[in-house]
Formats: structure tokens, C-alpha cells, sequence
């Protein structure tokens, strides 16, 4: 495999937006070139040929026989502008499933190929538009499914992680600096021998131990938890699954039983995306339909990162209820949750949270429990997260050949092994913002993009 996966020559094109009806439509190209190719299809190549980087030309897309093909504006960029840095053209049409196939048909007759997924961004990491954590953070906005999520990674693409890891580069270029220095000389050479700064490379080591532990939160807010709603039938599981939702999407009847298979749906909770799951009651069941639903929901609460086991707090504890209270008691998986308090019932015994499942009081309580136990103490609020593998793995290597050169200098090991040690934290480094890379990494992070990015 070549060292860049992608010829970053070719001309190349793709549907930016969804292939579906719309009332508009972006079909994107990218290539040294392309602005000369496509004024020859075009109703007015002239102003194509002339146009500044990033003005629009109106007109129409005309195949080789005259024929038109849409009425479009193009957006024009030329090379060291726009998204990938390279000359390109975006082409804003109507969004008619025809009349696209025929813009990207004309495309493929004039040179173009249609490019890979993720081919426009690597071109703008190519170029040096952005490095390797923006370039992530393109594919995390795309995909976020909350707003908090959202917000996260638009920090991430403004350099935020960036930023950090640059400054950890900097601290620890200095300090291989001076290593440098002794290594080059001999101490009877130099006036004053600096000292190896020791607190300062724990510093970095701590700095990049803070933004490693950003990861599980990070990864929360961009793919979510799974969280159950378990407990006896008849014990409110549905109307609470439809206060969550705010909708009445889950039967709700006085008759045990009714929800003989489990429910799903995404919600957010604290920015969180939540995938919450109604399950089938528990109890024996005689029917062989409501028996598998007891045994597929059965499975939904042992895979779920959280439980919400509720009863119901006019009939009080089961015996059932007490085992399973007994089992999870230290879980933090499991919240147990009395329901019905706006009926007359028995007291809410201690680390139970109260609700209403048909007024809504107390369901403030449960949300922020929830919010609570997913995140722990990282709230994530006001700070730099990342929540990407990669970027966790490499950090790891970062902070152990860190603490390895701590360990080095404490044995009273040669400069060369401290300096080694430090080297290996920097390369580390250099990989999460792209400085060293190789076709393998480029491969594994813009394959899953979508096409068009």
C-alpha cells in the first residue's frame, strides 16, 4: 500500500448531502483542475474561469451535446481555500434523485472519479487544513446524537484537544532540549550544567493523565448508554418509559402483562444520549408469547449500563423485589424506584427515590440520579474531552514512556535512556495530531466517513 491511501491528485466528486428528495442539493469536487473541467460543461465558463475564491456563479450544467443538465450555482475555491486547501468547486442544485445521478454522470465523463469516504477531509489533513484530532472531530459532529455531544466535538474541530496536546509538545521539547545539550558536550565544557527538570516532566505526565481521563465521558456523550426500566408488572414501568419520552408511545393498562416484549427509544438526559428500554414484568409467565418476552427483557437488563427497578408503592415489597434488592443492594447499576405516590401507600423505604409516574413529581430526581451514576464526577462541563480510541491508546503510550523516564532518572540511568524514553512520549504525541503517520492510521480514520466528507 502506498503511504497515502488516496491519490490526492485525482479529480473526484461525491453527493455531500442525502441521497433523497430535497429541495436542494450539494454535490462536492475537489482537484487541481477541476475549476477548468467544469467550465467546460458549464453554461457560462467564462465566469467560472474568472471567478474569486469563494463567490458563486448561476448557471446551467450542460452535457457535451448542449443538453442541459440542471440549473445550478457553483460555489468556487481555489487551491489554499476552502475545505481541503486544493482547488474545488461546489456545485448547489436541486435536490431531484434524476437530476443528481445525471450531474454525477457528467462528472465521471469530464475526469472525475467518485471519491472515497472521508477522501475531501484527509485532503484538507493532507494539506495541512487541520490535523488529525479536527479531522476526527468532523466524523464526531456528524454522527452526534444530542446537542452536548454536538457541542463537544465542535470544540474539538475549534483545536481544543489540539491545543492541549501542542503545549505538552512544546514543555517536552524544551526539556529534551537541555538533555540535548548535555549529551552533545561534556560537562567540563559547559559553565553551568542544568539540572534534569524532574517536576516538571511529572507536570506534563499529570496534564496528560487529566485529558486521558476525559475519555469515558467523552465516549458517553458521543455513543451513549443503554438503561432499562425492569421490575414487577403493573408496577408503572410503561407510563414512566412514556414520561421519558414525552409521548405515549408504550401501552399503559391496569392488565398484568400487557408489554409482553421489550420497548425501545432514544432520549437525552443531561446531553447524554440514552437508549431506554420498557421491559415485560416480571413474574412466571404461563404463555409461551409473554414467557419469551420475559426472557428477551431478562437480557436487556443484564446488557444495560444502568436498571431503574420500580415498583409499586400502593402494594409495597414483594418478596421477589426483597431478593432482588438484596442482590443488587451495592450495584450502581441498579436505582430503585417507588412509584404511585400520589396514591395512598406505604412509606418510601430508605435509598428508594419516590415518583409519580401519572403527575410527574419526582421525576426530576430520577434524571439527575441518572445523569449522576453514568458520569460520575467527570460532569463533563467546561472541558477539553476526547473520545476517541486512538487518541486514548496514544496517550496511555505518552504518560507510561513519561513515567518510564522518571523511573530512569530515579535509578540514576544515563541521559541517553532518559532522553529515549522522552522521545517515545513526544512521537506518541505527534501521532494524535498527525505528525507522524502512516497509510494504515489514514485508512482507519477516514474510512468511516461518509462520502462527500
Amino acid at each position: 500500500m502506498k503511504e497515502n491511501p488516496y491519490d490526492t491528485e485525482d479529480l473526484i466528486a461525491a453527493l455531500a448531502t442525502p441521497w433523497a428528495v430535497s429541495a436542494l442539493a450539494v454535490v462536492r469536487t475537489g482537484g487541481e483542475g477541476c475549476i477548468q473541467a467544469l467550465s467546460g460543461v458549464f453554461s457560462r465558463p467564462e465566469q467560472v474561469l474568472k471567478a474569486e475564491s469563494g463567490t458563486m456563479v448561476y448557471g446551467y450544467l450542460r452535457d457535451r451535446s448542449g443538453r442541459q443538465v440542471d440549473q445550478v450555482i457553483l460555489g468556487v475555491f481555489r487551491a489554499g481555500h476552502g475545505y481541503t486547501g486544493q482547488e474545488s468547486i461546489e456545485i448547489y442544485c436541486h435536490g431531484s434523485l434524476p437530476g443528481i445521478q445525471r450531474i454525477l454522470e457528467l462528472l465521471r465523463a469530464e475526469g472525475f472519479r467518485d471519491a472515497a469516504p472521508g477522501e475531501f477531509t484527509l485532503r484538507a489533513f493532507m494539506n495541512g487544513k487541520m490535523d488529525l484530532t479536527r479531522a476526527e472531530a468532523v466524523q464526531e459532529i456528524v454522527t452526534a446524537k444530542t446537542r452536548r455531544a454536538q457541542s463537544l466535538a465542535l470544540n474539538r474541530l475549534s483545536g481544543a484537544v489540539w491545543e492541549k496536546i501542542d503545549a505538552f509538545k512544546k514543555q517536552l521539547t524544551g526539556i529534551l532540549a537541555l538533555i540535548e545539550v548535555q549529551l552533545d558536550y561534556p560537562e567540563d565544557e559547559l559553565d553551568d550544567v542544568p539540572e534534569l527538570p524532574l517536576g516538571e516532566i511529572r507536570k506534563i505526565g499529570m496534564g496528560i493523565e487529566e485529558l486521558l481521563g476525559t475519555y469515558r465521558a467523552g465516549r458517553l456523550f458521543q455513543e451513549g448508554v443503554s438503561v432499562a426500566l425492569a421490575g414487577p408488572t403493573n408496577a408503572g414501568k410503561s407510563s414512566l418509559f412514556n414520561l421519558f419520552l414525552k409521548e405515549d408511545r408504550s401501552i399503559v393498562s391496569g392488565v398484568h402483562g400487557t408489554t409482553r416484549d421489550y420497548i425501545e427509544s432514544w432520549i437525552t438526559i443531561n446531553g447524554i444520549p440514552v437508549r431506554l428500554f420498557d421491559t415485560a414484568g416480571l413474574r412466571r409467565a404461563e404463555h409461551p408469547v409473554e414467557a419469551e418476552g420475559i426472557k428477551r427483557s431478562t437480557m436487556v437488563i443484564e446488557n444495560a449500563a444502568l436498571v431503574l427497578y420500580i415498583v409499586d408503592g400502593t402494594l409495597g415489597i414483594s418478596d421477589r423485589d426483597r431478593e432482588i434488592v438484596r442482590e443488587h443492594a451495592d450495584d450502581q447499576r441498579y436505582l430503585f424506584i417507588w412509584n404511585k405516590t400520589d396514591l395512598a401507600g406505604f412509606p418510601v423505604p430508605d435509598r428508594w427515590i419516590p415518583v409519580s409516574a401519572e403527575t410527574g413529581e419526582g421525576f426530576s430526581t430520577i434524571e439527575q440520579e441518572i445523569g449522576r451514576r453514568i458520569l460520575g464526577h467527570n460532569s463533563g462541563e467546561g472541558e477539553v474531552m476526547i473520545d476517541s480510541q486512538r487518541q486514548q491508546d496514544l496517550l496511555l503510550r505518552s504518560v507510561r514512556a513519561l513515567r518510564q523516564a522518571e523511573l530512569a532518572a530515579d535509578d540514576g540511568m544515563s541521559f541517553d535512556f532518559i532522553a529515549a524514553d522522552l522521545k517515545e512520549a513526544l512521537d506518541a504525541l505527534g501521532e494524535i495530531t498527525g505528525e507522524v503517520s502512516s497509510a494504515d492510521i489514514l485508512n482507519r480514520i477516514f474510512g468511516d466517513f461518509c462520502v462527500g466528507k
